[in-house]
């Protein structure tokens, strides 16, 4: 059997309250690190991993998306009318990332509901998924590496890192020996109440799953919130076939919390030839002034 990791689906359904007013009327997912939305970056993360077909899980008011991916004729005539070849390169190259489809989740059930959404596009493949809050930054890519620990061990896995034990009630938590790079999940814990935490590391938003998940996403009840969760699938899935955690090496930007996204747009400023000298000294200026 083919172990090749070749689709991945990036769950993208949610209502983004924590935005509001900004999400009003336009996805969280299309809101700019400076200049790109937030979800090229998880596209762009999967195709730099070797992914071949996206399946993204939308929900009502998320067309932006579809039209951010898709081919712009009107714009593209303009930009070539100018002569504009660097702003028209990118533009098309949006459109060329990768060959990206659309499901729509008609309620916001749950990651666990919106995984079962793209099942049908899967077709009983090994398959990733992404969650969209999550920008991880690392060479190779996050989820390259975790594509090559399938593939090793035939097993899912799921990307955790460390997290201060006062901030586990936020996560899904993995109970693992500590220490090492690739581990066997002896639990997993969505949520678990403060002092209660298995271990201090947390499941990040990347996972590569087997497709014997769909069939306990199926069966699966309503956990917290009254949604489906993906960890209490993961947990049966552990019981009856391996579950690895790879412990990622690398930055991780949560961009779906306020001050994660800040922090973001600061970091990947900074970063950047155009930007980062006057950011930089923007920011010690700044930080003067505030300490008078």
């Amino acid at each position: 059997m083919d172990k090749r990791i070749r689709k991945a689906i990036i769950p993208a359904g949610g209502l983004g309250t924590r935005f509001l007013p900004a999400t009003k009327a336009q996805p969280k997912e299309m809101l700019p690190i400076i200049d790109k939305p937030a979800i090229q970056y998880i596209v762009e993360e999967a195709v730099q991993s070797g992914i071949e077909s996206i399946v993204i899980v939308s929900g009502r008011h998320k067309r932006a998306i579809e039209d951010h991916f898709d081919k712009s004729v009107e714009l593209e005539m303009e930009l070539e009318a100018r002569h504009n070849e660097e702003m028209l390169a990118l533009v098309r190259e949006i459109s060329q990332l990768a060959d990206i489809y659309y499901v729509r989740q008609k309620e916001p059930l749950g990651l666990g509901h919106a995984v079962l959404c793209a099942r049908r596009f899967i077709a009983g493949e090994p398959f990733a998924v992404l969650l969209g809050d999550d920008i991880l930054t690392s060479d190779p890519p996050c989820l390259r590496q975790m594509m090559d620990v399938y593939e090793q061990r035939h097993s899912s896995v799921v990307a955790v890192m460390e997290v201060p034990w006062d901030q586990t009630h936020k996560y899904g938590i993995v109970d693992i020996e500590a220490g090492q790079q690739v581990a066997r999940v002896r639990d997993i814990v969505e949520k678990p109440a403060p002092g209660q935490a298995p271990s201090n590391y947390a499941v990040v938003g990347r996972y590569v799953l087997d497709p014997a998940i769909f069939e306990l996403l199926e069966r699966a009840k309503p956990g917290k919130a009254g949604e489906i969760q993906l960890t209490d699938s993961l947990q049966q899935l552990n019981r009856i076939a391996s579950l690895s955690a790879y412990r990622f090496d690398g930055r991780r930007h949560d961009v779906g919390d306020k001050l994660g996204f800040v922090q973001a747009t600061i970091d990947f400023a900074l970063e950047r030839a155009d930007l980062g000298s006057d950011v930089r000294q923007y920011l010690i200026e700044r930080l003067k002034e505030t300490q008078l």
